[in-house]
């Protein structure tokens, strides 16, 4: 349905999430993985860091807890924290990335979870790139495929977690990850918001099958990658490009705000990118 058909006006409630972050102190643009990233744009990063200190600063200003993890010279993507491992019940699933250029990313994931005392923590035999593919609510782990994880991650992920996984082919190149395409507004009553297009037919039909009363985006949000946000239940951080999206957020009862990543953007990554859940 038309996401302007719904006007629910609920009461939403904001629960403390508690979140890894990774700031961007060797973030650039070196290489090609997804169409946002081209090299020859140059990355300024005294405003890189300036926009990811605004999102970190914003996320405690609002009551969550912020863990940083250190940033590496040699892995210039870490700031994609989502990327690094998916938490749930505390237990840690590490990621296994598609291309070798973040390869590394994953270990420094795990050597920070077993530091500070999470002691189920499995490293994959398939690949996954955590969050960013992988989506909770409270009756699924949404899962997506078709450009980086492997369909053979989401069996595994099963097995980890316990909790029934839905596969979602993405078709669109633009919309490489899951979290890109998709957003959880409130994984406690399975509120999510989508683009369709990003979707195959099939995933498509499931999506509005499990979330009949899903907030659709339309190209524009999307493009601005608006969908590459971050829910606590009553807040929902989200590229302030996607204007198209602030009023069907409020006229369900949430609060966007409005987040500048626009150097960030350069490596196909927003809000959600930056920002890995620790679920415990």
């Amino acid at each position: 349905m038309p996401r302007e058909a719904r006007d629910v006006r609920t009461q939403r409630t904001a629960r403390p999430r508690r979140y890894l972050m990774c700031p961007p102190a060797h973030f650039k643009v070196t290489y090609s993985i997804n169409p946002w990233m081209d090299p020859e744009k140059p990355v300024d990063l005294p405003l890189a860091l300036a926009q990811w200190e605004d999102l970190r600063d914003r996320y405690r200003s609002l009551g969550h807890t912020v863990e940083l993890l250190d940033p590496r010279p040699e892995l210039p993507d870490m700031v994609f924290a989502a990327n690094g491992a998916t938490v749930i019940d505390n237990r840690v699933l590490g990621a296994r990335f598609a291309h070798p250029e973040r390869a590394a990313e994953a270990e420094v994931h795990l050597d920070w979870f077993r530091a500070h005392g999470f002691t189920t923590v499995h490293e994959p035999s398939h690949i996954n790139e955590g969050e960013g593919d992988f989506a909770v609510t409270d009756s699924y782990l949404l899962a997506g495929r078709g450009f980086r994880s492997s369909p053979l991650s989401h069996d595994e992920a099963q097995e980890f977690f316990g909790r029934p996984v839905i596969g979602l082919d993405l078709v669109d190149p633009r919309y490489y990850h899951l979290d890109t395409a998709l957003c959880v507004l409130d994984d406690s009553a399975d509120e999510i918001m989508y683009y369709p297009p990003a979707f195959s037919a099939g995933s498509r039909a499931v999506l509005a099958r499990l979330f009949p009363d899903a907030l659709i985006a339309e190209e524009p949000d999307a493009a601005a990658l608006g969908l590459n946000a971050v829910s606590d239940g009553h807040h929902v951080l989200l590229p302030q490009g996607a204007i198209g999206l602030f009023g069907p957020l409020r006229a369900r009862g949430y609060e966007p705000i409005g987040m500048d990543l626009g150097e960030l953007l350069k490596g196909g990554g927003s809000v959600k990118c930056c920002t890995q859940e620790i679920r415990s």
